[in-house]
């Protein structure tokens, strides 16, 4: 059984390429996966441990992914990952999750706007900046560096300063700083939020453009769009189907459903859409698994944390 390290999967050095296909491919099989809903173990100071279980058998994987929110700690979202091979049961790895886990969220989030944006969309804002914010980012400017975007980025905690020192290689994107997420919300097209907590709604119903995408990481603050917006996409139903508002969306599929060919995405370009990414832990297994493959020997050290003490590393 191996025991890979948070910097020995940062070292493979993955093009963010990789990691989005990689959300493609598991995205296609995903009727062909065994997916129960996580079990959320809320803890005090809205601290929560969750347990997220999955079987692959078209990669002949299964595993479980243990991740943890304490956000007095840093990083404050911490994940383990132990795979298995579903034929014989033999467990294969027990792995660090929290790179995995912002990679493939960002990978998430950035096949979102890919799959769900309007046409020709320039302003995308970002709240909540830390590792998966980034991520998403780095993946998105990966796979669109031909055209200019303006990126407009919620102020908090002096975050934003090194948000774009990040991505100062960029040349083609333009940043700008605002200090509420109502003035961030009126005139993005995308707005991409990874606050992982929030009581509040971030902004009123007549904030949101005709047209634009929200893809809330972290779902909370935009339960007022459930209401009106023209259709809601979720990466699992099951794990919607519990939000207060579920029976009143306009229009609900899964993402996989529009990406195999089941149904419509985006139909007009004035289509408000809201993209709620949940976490599942099918990508998580399917990343572990293609990370797997690559390592030939056994990790010597179990301090499976190890080069992760740093508040920004994507």
């Amino acid at each position: 059984m191996k025991l890979i390290r948070f910097e020995d999967i940062a070292n493979l050095n993955i093009p963010p390429e990789q990691f989005y296909g990689w959300v493609e491919e598991m995205l296609l099989q995903k009727e062909t996966a065994t997916l129960p809903p996580k079990i959320s173990l809320k803890q005090a100071e809205h601290s929560f441990y969750n347990v997220m279980p999955s079987v692959l058998p078209n990669i002949d994987a299964m595993g479980v992914k243990i991740v943890m929110r304490y956000p007095t700690q840093v990083p404050s979202l911490t994940s383990q990952i132990i795979l298995y091979r579903q034929s014989t049961g033999i467990p294969l790895a027990f792995m660090d999750g929290t790179y995995i886990t912002a990679l493939r969220t960002g990978a998430v989030a950035a096949h979102s706007i890919d799959t769900f944006a309007k046409e020709n969309f320039s302003t995308i804002g970002f709240m909540g900046l830390g590792n998966t914010a980034r991520a998403t980012l780095r993946i998105f400017a990966a796979l669109y560096n031909k055209k200019s975007y303006h990126i407009k980025l919620l102020n908090y905690k002096d975050q934003a300063d090194s948000f774009i020192q990040r991505f100062e290689e960029n040349k083609n994107l333009t940043f700008t700083v605002c200090d509420s997420a109502k003035e961030l919300i009126m005139g993005s097209e995308v707005v991409v939020s990874c606050v992982t907590y929030t009581d509040d709604l971030f902004a009123d119903d007549e904030c949101y453009l005709p047209g634009c995408t929200i893809i809330p990481v972290h779902t909370r603050g935009f339960q007022n769009c459930d209401l009106f917006f023209d259709k809601v996409f979720a990466d699992d139903c099951d794990h919607v189907k519990g939000f207060q508002h579920f029976g009143k969306f306009n229009n609900f599929a899964e993402t996989c459903d529009v990406i195999t060919g089941k149904c419509a995405g985006r139909a007009t370009q004035e289509e408000r859409i809201l993209v709620y990414n949940i976490g599942i832990s099918i990508h998580d297994i399917f990343f572990a698994h293609k990370l797997y493959t690559q390592f030939d020997s056994l990790s010597e050290s179990i301090d499976l944390l190890a080069g992760c003490a740093d508040k920004f590393w994507v």
